[in-house]
């Protein structure tokens, strides 16, 4: 427990912040929709992570120069398309929280936008194998901090989507969609700023 509970703790303050793949599960979140696959799959590949962190594979920027700055390129051209979408969005307006007037993505294209803006993203490297991994080194139960960062990931992950409908009525109304897209756009556009900064 001396390990999981620091694991759990530094997972859920990394995380916390609003950041492409939060936004991405509040919105699926606030709409139901693919809600267990989108938190599933967010929880899981952060835990793919921490445990590529864990196991020492955070030396990989270093054996392979390059790696970073395509990274951080490929994510802020990424995450500009992604936030223009989001603008476009927030521009035109008429979205209602209305399931039954809704078609939904499907399943695979909603999972391979998410698998882009997870994987695709930098700061996810950053957080969950190279801070995470190297804060585990301190820990005499490496595996036990590890499977605590983990936990707190599949936790946050799961209360963010099933806890965003707590927030459907607010979202009955077409204002408060155009003032999310319009906040996911901004939030998408200041990441990417920051990487190529």
């Amino acid at each position: 427990m001396s390990s999981i509970l620091p694991g759990f703790a530094l997972s859920i303050s990394l995380i916390l912040a609003i950041g492409a793949q939060n936004a991405f599960v509040l919105k699926h979140g606030l709409r139901r929709e693919h809600v267990l696959p989108i938190v599933l799959t967010c929880a899981l590949s952060d835990a793919l992570l921490i445990i590529a962190g864990v196991a020492g594979f955070g030396a990989l920027a270093h054996a392979v120069p390059w790696f970073e700055t395509a990274m951080r390129y490929g994510g802020a051209i990424f995450l500009i398309i992604y936030g223009l979408q989001n603008a476009i969005s927030a521009w035109r307006g008429g979205q209602v929280l209305d399931s039954e007037a809704q078609s939904s993505p499907s399943l695979k294209a909603t999972l391979l936008t998410l698998l882009a803006i997870t994987f695709l993203n930098p700061h996810v490297y950053l957080d969950t194998v190279v801070l995470i991994g190297s804060i585990s080194a301190q820990y005499d139960s490496r595996l036990g901090f590890g499977f605590g960062a983990a936990l707190g990931s599949f936790t946050f992950f799961f209360c963010l989507g099933y806890g965003a409908r707590l927030l459907a009525p607010v979202f009955a109304k077409p204002t408060a969609w155009r003032v999310l897209d319009a906040l996911i756009a901004i939030t998408m556009w200041l990441i990417a700023l920051s990487l190529l900064l």
